[in-house]
């Protein structure tokens, strides 16, 4: 072992499952169509000012729960999987997005995980 390993902090199983998850969603996201190759910038308070809730999962939500996983700082709960159902299977079901829902609701439920 090398005197600098002892310095590298591991990531946590935690951390390797959230972004595994995220991994996961973006591919999703992307084999959909629901990934856009070049998205807008925008700034929203929550995922209802943004443009569109997959815009809001690309730009806002995506790349803040990445930094958490990489600070390994999580919030107590997570309800992206709530919101994705309001969004793809409240009224009326969006069929091609019932994987992404799943992957959401399963990322709901790591971050709950201590």
């Amino acid at each position: 072992m090398k005197i600098f390993d002892i310095f590298k902090k591991t990531r946590s199983e935690k951390s390797q499952r959230v972004t595994t998850k995220l991994d996961e969603v973006e591919s999703e996201m992307k084999r959909i169509g629901f990934w856009s190759p070049s998205p807008p910038e925008f700034k929203v308070n929550n995922y209802l000012e943004a443009p569109s809730f997959e815009l809001w999962l690309q730009c806002v939500f995506i790349p803040n729960a990445r930094k958490a996983a990489k600070e390994e700082s999580y919030p107590k709960d997570s309800q992206v999987g709530q919101m994705a159902m309001r969004q793809y299977d409240y009224h009326s079901v969006v069929e091609e997005a019932q994987a992404l829902l799943q992957l959401l609701n399963e990322f709901d439920s790591i971050i709950r995980t201590k």
